[in-house]
């Protein structure tokens, strides 16, 4: 979405506001499409004294794998971000402020790189996930397998091999 912001930028005081839904189903994200509906966007950009700030709630249902025991999850996520807009920055070192040179700005690429840039680095089921067994792969949410848990000493491991 385009966002024509030259009324903000020219006028102290100023207010946009506005919603949409930025379909990212097609997105793909470490081989899978965790997005299964559009994302909801709601957008305010404010003037206050000559600076214009750019704030973007993002809500959203995040599907994707456990990291310990591979089932399926969905997180209904919520984020808010805060950008500082500027029409020309002096620098290009400056990360504090989004340049928009004639006034617009491509909102979509935005949200899209706050929204992947806050997710979270791990999704577990839940805080105790047990994980998968490493013998057999039995998720052991769902109950203890049937392995030998012995721990081997590593060192030892191709005197075992010798023996079977």
């Amino acid at each position: 979405m385009l966002l024509q912001l030259k009324e903000v930028f020219l006028n102290d005081g100023h207010r946009l506001r506005f919603d949409y839904s930025l379909p990212m189903q097609d997105f793909e994200l470490n081989g899978d499409y965790p997005f299964k509906s559009p994302v909801k966007v709601s957008c305010t950009a404010v003037n206050r004294a000559g600076l214009v700030e750019l704030s973007v709630n993002a809500v959203f249902d995040y599907t994707t794998r456990c990291d310990r025991c591979f089932d399926e999850l969905v997180e209904h996520m919520d984020f808010t971000f805060t950008h500082g807009l500027a029409v020309s920055l002096i620098d290009d070192e400056n990360d504090d402020y989004i340049e928009t040179p004639d006034y617009t700005l491509e909102l979509d690429d935005v949200v899209i790189s706050d929204i992947i840039l806050y997710l979270p680095s791990k999704m577990l089921c839940k805080e105790d996930c047990r994980g998968i067994c490493f013998k057999c792969g039995k998720n052991l949410n769902h109950g203890d397998c049937d392995c030998d848990k012995t721990p081997v000493d590593s060192r030892l491991e191709i005197l075992k091999q010798l023996i079977d």
